[in-house]
Formats: C-alpha cells, sequence, structure tokens
C-alpha cells in the first residue's frame, strides 16, 4: 500500500476491465481496485443447477460492433449469434396476434415522434398519445430499455442511443460476466474486497485513495463506479470534484432487477419464446422461456416491477411474476416451476442499480462527467459514453478512452 503507483483503477467491472486491457502493455505500474470479491460489477454470471445465470448484463447489444463479440472471438468464447424472440410474444386473450401489432405500432409511432420532432420539453412521456390505449405498454417498455418511467427520461439521451444502435442482439453461452470476468489481463494487479472510501487531491500532485486496507497513492486514477456510488455517500470526493457528482446525480441508475425459474417439466413450456404477461400494466413482466434450449424461464422486471421487488421484497415479486405466469400457461405454471434466484442490484451498495439514464434536459451530464480533472482524476462507466451507455459495451469503450487519456497525461507529466 506504501508503493506509489502510476494509475489505479477503480472498479473491476466492464470498464475497469476495459481500462485494464489498453494499460497491459504500457509499462506503467496499474493496479485494479475492486470493492467487491469478484471481477464484472454489474456483468454477473452464476451458475445454479448447472445453469449459467447472468443477474445482470446478458446480451451483446449492438453485437456486430460490440468490442466483446471481439474479444469473445479471439478467446474462442462460444457466442450464440441468433437475435432474441422478443418482437414476437405468445398470444394470450387481451394480446393476441392483431393486438401485438397495435401495440408495436404505438411503440413505432411514439419513437418516430421521439426521433423526428422532439419536443423542447425533453420529456418522453410527453410524446405519449393523451387516453392512448397502448401508453401503459410503453412505461413498460420504457421500464425494460431504460430502467425508469417515460416522465423521467430525456428525449435526447434516448434518440442518441437509439440513433446509434444497430439492432443485432446475442448472446455469450456460458454468460456475460463470465466473459468480462475471463478477458481481465492475466497480469493485471487486482485487490479485491477493498472499497475506496476517499479520494485525496494531494498538493503535491497525485491522488490518495483511502482504503480499509490503507491508503494508496497514484500518480492519475480512473474511476469507474457507477453515478448511484459518485452521487451518494460511499466514496468521498473532495469539493474540487463536486460538477461530477452533480452530473452523476443527472444520470441515476434505473429500476432492472431479474427473476430465474427452473422449469421442472421439460413438455410444459416451449422453447426460445417470448411472452408479456399483462400488456395494459406498466408493471408487467418480460418473459424470456428456455433461452437456448435450457429448462428455465427468465423474467425481466423493468420499471415499476422492478421497483416492487426492491421496495415488498421476493416473495412479492415472485407472486406477481407467478400470477403473470398462470394467466398466460394456467395452473401447470404454479405447478411446474421453481425460484431459482433473482438479483438485487438497487440493494447492492456498491453498484445502487442497473444502467443510467439521463433526466430530462440533462442528457449533456454524460459529457460532463467523462471530462478529466487536472490531468489526475479520469472517469469510465456506462454513464460516461454518450450513445452506448447502460450496456457493458459503452463501459469497456469508456475504459479504453480514460486509459488513453491517462497515458497521453502521463506521457505529458
Amino acid at each position: 500500500m506504501n508503493e506509489t503507483l502510476d494509475v489505479a483503477i477503480v472498479g473491476a467491472g466492464a470498464a475497469g476491465v476495459g481500462a485494464a486491457r489498453r494499460l497491459a502493455a504500457s509499462g506503467q505500474n496499474v493496479l485494479l481496485v475492486e470493492a467487491s470479491s469478484r471481477i464484472g460489477g454489474r456483468a454477473f454470471t452464476v451458475e445454479i443447477d448447472g445453469l449459467p445465470l447472468d443477474l445482470g448484463c446478458g446480451w451483446l447489444h449492438s453485437a456486430d460492433r460490440n468490442p466483446w463479440t471481439v474479444i469473445a472471438d479471439e478467446a474462442g468464447i462460444a457466442v450464440d449469434r441468433h437475435n432474441p424472440p422478443w418482437g414476437r410474444s405468445i398470444p394470450r386473450p387481451g394480446f393476441s396476434v392483431q393486438e401485438q401489432e397495435e401495440a408495436r405500432a404505438a411503440y413505432d409511432q411514439w419513437h418516430d415522434r421521439i426521433m423526428d420532432t422532439p419536443l423542447p420539453s425533453d420529456v418522453a412521456a410527453d410524446h405519449l398519445v393523451p387516453g392512448g390505449r397502448w401508453n401503459a405498454y410503453l412505461q413498460a417498455m420504457s421500464g425494460f430499455i431504460n430502467g425508469a418511467d417515460l416522465e423521467k427520461l430525456s428525449i435526447a439521451d434516448y434518440a442518441r442511443y437509439e440513433g446509434a444502435a444497430t439492432g443485432e442482439n446475442w448472446r455469450p453461452v456460458r454468460g456475460y460476466g463470465s466473459l468480462v470476468a475471463a478477458s481481465l489481463p492475466m497480469d493485471t494487479p487486482c485487490a479485491l474486497s477493498t472499497p475506496v472510501e476517499r479520494l485525496v487531491l494531494p498538493d503535491t500532485g497525485g491522488v490518495r485513495l483511502g482504503t480499509p486496507h490503507g491508503d494508496l497513492h497514484a500518480r492519475a486514477v480512473i474511476l469507474t463506479a457507477s453515478t448511484a456510488v459518485l452521487s451518494g455517500p460511499t466514496i468521498r470526493l473532495p469539493d474540487a470534484l463536486d460538477p461530477w457528482r452533480e452530473a452523476a446525480g443527472r444520470l441515476p441508475l434505473g429500476h432492472d432487477e431479474k427473476v430465474f425459474l427452473r422449469i421442472l417439466d421439460d413438455n410444459a413450456f416451449p422453447s426460445e419464446q417470448h411472452a408479456i404477461g399483462n400488456p395494459h400494466d406498466a408493471a408487467t413482466v418480460s418473459y424470456h422461456i428456455r433461452p437456448l434450449g435450457r429448462p428455465m424461464i427468465e423474467c425481466f422486471l423493468g420499471g415499476a416491477s422492478a421497483r416492487q421487488l426492491a421496495e415488498e421484497g421476493v416473495i412479492a415479486a415472485y407472486e406477481h411474476v407467478m400470477n403473470e405466469l398462470v394467466a398466460l400457461f394456467g395452473r401447470k405454471a404454479r405447478e411446474s416451476l421453481r425460484l431459482l434466484t433473482t438479483s438485487q442490484w438497487r440493494h447492492d451498495t456498491r453498484i445502487g442499480g442497473a444502467y443510467s439514464h439521463a433526466l430530462p434536459q440533462w442528457s449533456s451530464a454524460r459529457r460532463t462527467l467523462a471530462m478529466p480533472f487536472q490531468e489526475r482524476v479520469f472517469f469510465a462507466g456506462e454513464a460516461t459514453h454518450e450513445s452506448a451507455f447502460s450496456t457493458a459495451h459503452g463501459a469497456y469503450l469508456s475504459g479504453v478512452r480514460a486509459a488513453e487519456e491517462v497515458l497521453a497525461a502521463i506521457d505529458i507529466t
């Protein structure tokens, strides 16, 4: 702890790994510092009943130009290149094939208004049709996509992401979290279970990081902590970084969680199917049934349904999920399914939520949060990427960008 580092990287998620990979061959003295006991951050694969379950990110979004796709291919890690079944839900009473087409048309029309004629209010909800039949469906979609109600979503931010996305979504077969964790260079020193509690800017230059195990000294630091951590009390930051703390507060983490169910009867559910519980309820859940043919259902809770899990607990969320599945598939759903696990991102104090969205009128906060301070404090993480925020590849690219900024600053000094 007494050694002076060239670069300290705070956070071993996708951004921290991206920064470490960029710095690996630089010859700099680098240490990766992580509060938890694992690598990956919001990329977290656990194995239960022999099933790899991604509690966090699971899809390679914009996969045809996603750097994690390249990393996986180079490492020989299998990627399933079939797009998800999200666009075709299992028909049910109240959500027939025709009604699904109507709902998608309502979404497309809302999307086109956002992209083509954005209102100056910058509030995504202002583009809803007053009293529209599918408004609850659109709120549910925003919950899945953004983790936030449309009233809290910046139009400019949403449009910037949509304008850059390619629409290709693939899956690392053994889990996105496993891919990220396996991609940290073997020779990168990493201090796990070492939370940074304070950051000090000495008058003599460099930075000092306070941890329970002692202080770390470095010429430069790359902070990849989530916006919930940066804007909260977890890390004591100097007053000089208040603009960055305020920017992080304008980019809150949304509510998104997952519930995983084990299928006990292999004949009870179709493979690689998608279902929406109730399209007229903003708190509905999205169900991916038997992904990759595996005997499980991945339940994706976004917005209102994820808030229910965070506020009312696992039992209430499980009952909500089971009631929707019984309405979809009948009593066999309750008889043929067993709870495997759930995510708890909102209650993880080292992260504090899912992924970031910009509040109305504050999409510019991403650019502010990405700015370096005095060539010794640098920022990375999905929230700092202006068009690939909320994704693991946006986080990775931000880590590479911050590492290059550090290298340029060290060369200067």
